[in-house]
């Protein structure tokens, strides 16, 4: 039946559209974006220089030391 309607009322149609855009238009400003979750996760990003030293001596004093703090880290 409301098919019909917009089919034979092209006019009043395209003006409940028009009313629908602007009133999602408007509550666009009434929403409490500030109240939203961050949606990327915070990036933790660290240089660690140990010279002279082996790759595994690296891994096993600085690495893995900082992975498990930024790990357990609260976000």
């Amino acid at each position: 039946m409301f098919v019909r309607i917009f089919i034979h009322r092209p006019v009043l149609a395209i003006v409940v559209s028009l009313v629908i855009m602007i009133a999602g238009g408007l509550s666009i400003l009434a929403l409490p974006v500030a109240q939203y979750p961050e949606i990327t996760p915070p990036q933790i990003q660290v240089q660690a220089t140990y010279t002279g030293a082996r790759a595994q001596v690296v891994e096993e004093t600085v690495a893995a030391p900082i992975e498990q703090q930024v790990n357990g880290a609260e976000t």
